[in-house]
């Protein structure tokens, strides 16, 4: 990435601002010696705002940088001396959002270890195949999963909130030096089909992907942030990230809640919020508060907006949102800014800064504008594969989502859907997601998904769930007549099925293998 264009933009965003000779000096050298890794990012907050708080969780308590830092450093010490951890062992998170999970993230990372960021949804039986396939060392949990834990191997260190504080409040003075090895972060792939897979993401090598995400998205030094995303989601993990390197005030909550989130936006006065897209159709389902939060920065990721939720969430807190489309693969593809939603609803937006994006066909060549093709994308951020060995295939230094989708006349991303998700139908190619976002825009209905299914006559047909708002009805065919008057009669769902509440794990995105199981038998 060019230096210029770095500048400037740490400038616009307030991070090249003066400040005390002796603390600017003690920040660069955290970075210098510690490197963008969480920890060195930690590091150089601390060095640089000691007393500016840090993080806020959802009872009020408050950490300062300087506090948060310490915390993190008792805890890695009391992990080396106490549980032997070394460079390259891996340590199992199993958490909601609150400072106990950044803890144990940042003092993996200060000894070289890997932290695995555990999906909070999990089953017992999943939770068990991943401490098994990524051979974790040390486990540590949340009071609430003792249980499901408990079929785990007995080899396996376990610490629950007592122990971990208990560590950190006896902790034993030592130096801790930068480890030989930067410890990677590995977040589990979101498991909708099957058991997750562990994804090992690089350590930033400096301020690019920083630059390429701030760039598009508005954040400033010292914001007030709240994520409300999953830690260990790449999009919440990422906000986490980008707070550091801000200095920023992140407020956390262990559980999403709409109405306690906008009462946290108001009282903790945030300038930013990172969620999922579900997460915002449940605060649109909320009374809006009185006075509005002052946010300037309404970040999403993790899955599909539906298509009238950006201009009807616009319409009552302001022109504030952007939509990040990315994997844990690939970090990230593209940033829908405000004016391209306003636009266009539907749309992931542009490649950021430094980004490449293309759209290629099955031999690897280019599509043109307004045909399909297979989105591939390169960035300072691409995983470096998965921990079983494999890896997802990459041209020419770019690496395949796994997505289909197009690029309009004005280079604008629209994201059909999984590659392995679109069906053939009668010899017709036919997209879910198309539907799915159709459907999306009835008034009567709350939330939707499509997915194909066996035909013994078509070979797959289209099936649609639907969740409607409350006191809402709506039937079957009126549905099929819907899709019919907009799109291709092998478009039309040959089954809908209304359900109370689609299935979603916990980042919100739907699983597709609990709605094959509904057609035999839908819930409520």
């Amino acid at each position: 990435m060019e230096l210029p264009f770095v500048v400037a933009t740490l400038t616009r965003r307030g991070l090249l601002a003066p400040g005390r000779p002796i603390r600017v000096a003690a920040q660069l050298n955290a970075l210098r010696e510690w490197g963008w890794s969480l920890a060195g990012e930690l590091r150089q907050a601390a060095a640089r705002d000691p007393g500016r708080i840090a993080v806020i969780d959802d009872q009020g308590a408050e950490l300062t940088y300087a506090e948060l830092l310490d915390r993190c450093l008792r805890l890695a010490r009391a992990l080396r001396a106490g549980l032997g951890v070394q460079p390259g062992d891996r340590i199992g998170v199993l958490g909601r959002n609150h400072p106990g999970l950044i803890e144990t993230i940042v003092a993996a990372t200060l000894l070289g270890a890997d932290a695995v960021l555990i999906n909070t949804g999990l089953s017992p039986a999943q939770l068990t195949t991943v401490a098994e396939e990524q051979q974790l060392r040390v486990l540590v949990h949340d009071d609430e999963f003792t249980e499901r834990i408990s079929g785990l191997p007995a080899d396996l260190h376990r610490l629950d909130e007592r122990a971990r504080e208990e560590l950190i409040r006896t902790a034993l003075p030592a130096e801790l030096r930068p480890p030989e090895r930067d410890g990677r972060i590995i977040v589990l792939t979101s498991g909708t089909t099957g058991t997750p897979k562990g994804a090992r993401r690089p350590t930033p090598n400096g301020f690019g992907p920083l630059v390429a995400i701030i760039d598009r998205i508005p954040l400033h030094v010292r914001d007030r942030v709240l994520i409300a995303a999953p830690v260990f989601h790449t999009w919440g993990y990422a906000a986490l990230q980008v707070c550091f390197a801000l200095r920023a005030t992140i407020v956390l909550q262990r559980r999403f809640d709409p109405a306690a989130t906008l009462d946290a936006l108001v009282r903790h006065r945030c300038q930013a919020l990172f969620a999922v897209p579900v997460m915002l159709q449940r605060l649109m389902e909320a009374p809006p508060p009185d006075p509005r939060p002052p946010l300037k920065v309404v970040a999403v990721s993790g899955s599909a907006l539906p298509g009238g939720l950006p201009s009807a969430f616009m319409d009552r807190y302001g022109d504030v949102l952007y939509n990040l489309y990315g994997s844990t693969e690939a970090s990230w593809a593209s940033i829908a800014v405000p004016a391209d939603l306003r636009q266009a609803p539907t749309t992931a937006g542009r490649a950021p800064h430094g980004t490449r994006l293309e759209l290629l066909d099955d031999t690897g060549q280019p599509v043109p504008p307004g045909r399909v093709g297979r989105i591939f994308v390169g960035n300072e951020m691409l995983f470096e594969g998965y921990t079983s060995g494999a890896d997802r295939e990459r041209h020419d230094g770019l690496l395949d989502t796994g997505d289909l989708g197009r690029l309009n006349a004005d280079g604008l991303l629209f994201v059909d859907g999984r590659a392995d998700d679109m069906i053939v139908s009668g010899g017709e190619n036919v997209f879910p997601a198309e539907v799915e976002q159709l459907l999306a825009q009835l008034p009567q209905v709350r939330e939707a998904a499509v997915i194909g299914v066996p035909d013994p006559e078509y070979g797959q047909r289209l099936a649609a769930f639907l969740g409607l708002h409350p006191g809402e009805t709506l039937d079957a065919e009126a549905v099929r007549e819907y899709v019919r008057h907009y799109l291709a009669r092998f478009s039309v769902p040959r089954d809908v099925v209304f359900v109370k509440y689609l299935p979603r794990n916990a980042t919100g995105k739907v699983l597709t293998r609990e709605l094959r199981r509904y057609k035999s038998g839908p819930p409520g």
